[in-house]
């Protein structure tokens, strides 16, 4: 059989069902579903096979009939690019699958609460980004992001999605890719991680190295040229012109190295005020998985705040950040609240509790929570499965559920935040 016969052989002609929790449409026609990223429910598409260890996936090849909800997308790299699962859908429908997400995720769980609607944190777009360089055939430089379900890197030259305060952060990552690459062996890709600043980009470079001389000379004219505010290698320091802050709150934060912030500011805001009215007219307050304290640094204009993380450099930057005048006393400690939960003793004398850990969840703490006498818990979480899995947790342990907030701050992507209060 000639390869344009088996092209020909493995294309198929299917109906899809529903868009999936990872964005992709869903074909129930053989019985068992099949994945179609970028098709929508009652589209009939047509597919080829996936190459590799994928039986349940098809690539789209066209769509033969459309959806009424299918837009066109915005962004030329759309499709190739993985970074957005879903420019192609309407607002309305996108915005219920969303919510529906959380919602059948806590159902499956078996919790029954209300689910507030979607609240839509895009804002001005993300403030950070992760972007990657090696290279391709020929020897070719590229600098991108992944490809959609890929390890090769597509290659952009701007991004729709950014917030303008990230205006000159691929240039620069172009820029600081060329003498790493070309100048001292590279076995893996650079991570080129940007975030916006208010006194511009912060860079970390990862992937690389030790550079010898000659190359850091080379970065550090090139942190130049581009004004970078920062720029650094694994978090070494390779050159600073102006500290890398960011507001919280009445507080300036200068940022550590490669450090955590929510992808938006919209995100963090929306976030941090539903905490703050969560909290109430509480006095003593516990923040978990405090990172550089976009919760405690705002609680702190009202309670005593104590704060763990285990990420010491961003510890030390929101203990600083705590000498800001007018705010009530902040403890920031580092600790790892995965092997070291904070147990019932340490928890009593506490108002409420607020907890943020990463896409994992916080299951060993969610124990210790659910043996404690705390009154009010406010959970904050990025992964929908492991929330409901801490919330079983604490409903189990005698605390009841109010209304779910599903938050979109990672906005055409199947990711949402949540925020709820538990209260016994």
């Amino acid at each position: 059989m000639s390869n344009s016969s088996w092209a020909r052989a493995v294309v198929e002609r299917i109906r899809i069902d529903h868009v999936g929790h990872r964005g992709d449409g869903v074909s129930l026609h053989t019985g068992e579903a099949v994945y179609v990223p970028y098709a929508l429910g009652g589209e009939t598409v047509e597919v080829d096979h996936v190459a590799g260890n994928h039986p349940d996936r098809r690539k789209l090849l066209a769509v033969d009939i459309a959806s009424p909800e299918r837009i066109e997308p915005f962004c030329p790299h759309f499709g190739v690019c993985g970074g957005c699962a879903i420019q192609h859908w309407a607002a309305e429908p996108y915005h219920a699958w969303k919510r529906g997400i959380v919602v059948e995720t806590l159902a499956q769980a078996g919790i029954d609460c209300e689910v507030a609607p979607l609240v839509d944190a895009h804002g001005a777009g993300r403030r950070r980004i992760t972007l990657h360089g090696r290279f391709g055939t020929h020897d070719i430089l590229k600098v991108g992001f992944a490809a959609a379900n890929s390890h090769d890197v597509i290659p952009i030259d701007r991004c729709p999605i950014l917030d303008p305060a990230l205006e000159g952060a691929l240039d620069a990552a172009w820029a600081l890719a060329e003498p790493l690459t070309s100048k001292m062996p590279v076995t893996k890709p650079l991570d080129i991680q940007v975030t916006a600043s208010l006194n511009g980009l912060d860079v970390d470079i990862r992937g690389s190295g030790p550079p010898p001389t000659p190359v850091v000379t080379a970065l550090s004219r090139v942190a130049e040229q581009h004004r970078l505010a920062r720029l650094t290698r694994h978090g070494e320091l390779v050159l600073q012109r102006l500290a890398p802050t960011v507001r919280m709150g009445r507080t300036d934060v200068m940022l550590p190295p490669g450090s955590f912030l929510q992808a938006t500011v919209a995100g963090e805001e929306t976030l941090a005020a539903l905490v703050a009215e969560r909290i109430g007219k509480a006095k003593e307050v516990l923040d978990l998985f405090c990172g550089v304290g976009p919760f405690a640094l705002r609680l702190a204009e009202k309670a005593r705040i104590t704060a763990y993380d285990s990420d010491a450099g961003a510890v030390a930057a929101l203990a600083k950040a705590a000498r800001t005048p007018g705010l009530k006393p902040i403890k920031a400690e580092p600790r790892d609240l995965f092997r070291r939960p904070l147990v019932a003793p340490e928890l009593r004398d506490f108002d409420a509790v607020v907890f943020d850990p990463p896409r994992q969840g916080a299951q060993a703490q969610a124990l210790k929570l659910a043996a404690s006498k705390v009154p009010v818990v406010v959970a904050v979480s990025c992964n929908a499965a492991t929330f409901a899995r801490d919330a079983r947790l604490l409903i189990d342990g005698g605390y009841r559920i109010e209304t779910v907030v599903p938050v979109d701050q990672f906005r055409h992507t199947p990711h949402v935040e949540l925020v709820a209060k538990f209260t016994r």
